[in-house]
């Protein structure tokens, strides 16, 4: 492992405060573990990739198959509180924010361009939503050589059985699946 790179995706109040219009419901349960590896990587000075999903206010930028949702309740809309990133996990500076459109943080953003220019080999995924944005990160980070852990106590969906198979889907091309108590250990070796 050359150097290691956190990934949290989507931890915004649009998906995970109370009453928001994509709240994922077990978006809460995994804050405290997204923090406690944050934390590592602060205090190990590794780098922290914040990604973060942010449409255009008129929603030319959001998929076919949202269109008609984003119309009727637009989310993670630039410059809106819903996009910003939760306020238990705001960026310190010098910590790099990633804006993304599609589901993948690779997706018409320069986070492989970064993390190659680091020299990043390994990347630590967290945030939401498992099936979706988390799912489709982690299989272009694979397609593209890079060695993934899946934080699994630090990633969520709208439940745990849609959570539990798309972890056992990601474990079967051979993610690496941890737990949070498990990443300070695997910095350390």
């Amino acid at each position: 492992m050359k150097k290691p790179a956190l990934l949290i995706i989507d931890m915004q109040n649009d998906f995970v405060r109370d009453g928001a219009p994509l709240k994922v419901e077990e978006a809460d349960r995994i804050t405290g573990n997204i923090r406690s590896v944050l934390e590592l990587f602060r205090k190990e000075q590794l780098p922290i990739f914040h990604v973060i999903r942010v449409h255009r206010r008129d929603g030319s930028d959001v998929e076919l198959f949202r269109d008609d949702l984003f119309r009727k309740m637009p989310f993670a809309v630039d410059g809106t509180k819903g996009a910003e990133i939760i306020s238990e996990l705001e960026p310190y500076e010098g910590e790099c924010i990633i804006r993304k459109i599609r589901m993948s943080a690779f997706m018409y953003t320069d986070l492989d361009l970064v993390l190659r220019t680091i020299g990043t080999d390994t990347l630590f995924v967290t945030g939401i939503q498992t099936p979706n944005c988390i799912r489709t990160t982690v299989f272009d980070a694979c397609a593209l050589n890079y060695h993934v852990y899946l934080v699994k106590d630090a990633v969520a969906a709208k439940n745990q059985e849609i959570h539990q198979s798309n972890c056992l889907d990601m474990a079967s091309i051979g993610v690496s699946m941890i737990l949070t108590y498990e990443v300070g250990r695997i910095l350390a070796s």
